[in-house]
């Protein structure tokens, strides 16, 4: 994997100190009081004395997190070749996908409680029901964006419409779907979370909430900070899986952004 430059690196981790350091000052010094506004210091320090129940309930979230995810990409990309494939698919799922997503999570997060109970199911649902719209149109993109001549010449040589689509269409989409699935992994943890909100067991978001029915808001703010450590995690990750499986991508896109 290519080195980090200091130059991408320093300016969000200085970025990041100050705030820290801005947001240490007031509450230690004008803040409302640790019950309110807790300093970023006694977060650690009260996140660090109750790390069992804070892991105990990040696995929930994680395991959710990633089946969710999993899923959604294969949704996804089913939904994509059959758009691919048929123009009749195209005009008949593509408006409906769009409508799925104009539903409020808000809303239907409660119902899927109320339907499916308060295990992983529901959790899971709700995840694939937000990310498979992303992932579905990062491959239909990618699929479009096939060099037409590699496929025309290949047709010419009589190649037949699987071996197009798995020699060309396919390598294609694969960039859009590394771009899509860094947007999925940010929307998967939030809607886990959510999810956990509105009703279940165990996971980040009950543990939240019981922080904040107990008024320890150093607490409910450890716990927000063990998610965007998931989050990033993840979002790492995905870069790690886009260098070792295509390689020509991360190369080309780190010329272009250097």
């Amino acid at each position: 994997m290519n080195r980090l430059r200091p130059g991408v690196v320093i300016p969000p981790v200085l970025l990041v100190a100050v705030l820290v350091a801005v947001w240490e000052i007031y509450a230690g010094s004008f803040g409302p009081g640790p019950d309110v506004l807790p300093t970023p210091s006694r977060v650690l320090e009260q996140g660090w004395a109750d790390r069992g129940n804070l892991l105990l309930n990040t696995w929930p979230t994680l395991r959710a997190t990633v089946i969710g995810l999993l899923l959604s990409i294969l949704v996804g990309f089913a939904f994509a070749v059959l758009v691919d494939l048929s123009g009749l698919a195209r005009r008949a799922v593509l408006p409906v996908l769009v409508v799925s997503q104009t539903l409020p999570l808000v809303a239907l997060a409660p119902l899927v409680i109320v339907w499916f109970g308060f295990g992983q199911f529901p959790k899971i649902l709700l995840i694939v029901f937000v990310n498979f719209f992303a992932t579905t149109l990062s491959f239909v993109e990618g699929f479009r964006s096939a060099d037409p001549d590699s496929v025309a010449l290949l047709r010419s040589m009589g190649a037949s419409r699987w071996r197009v689509f798995r020699t060309v269409r396919l390598p294609s989409a694969l960039p859009y779907f590394m771009a899509g699935l860094r947007i999925a992994i940010t929307y998967s943890v939030v809607s886990a979370i959510f999810a956990e909100y509105a009703g279940a067991e165990a996971g980040l978001g009950v543990y939240m909430q019981f922080a904040k029915n107990t008024f320890r808001t150093d607490l409910v703010l450890a716990a927000v900070f063990v998610t965007a450590a998931v989050t990033l995690t993840l979002f790492a990750l995905s870069f790690v899986i886009e260098r070792l499986a295509l390689p020509w991508a991360f190369l080309v896109r780190a010329g272009e952004s250097s």
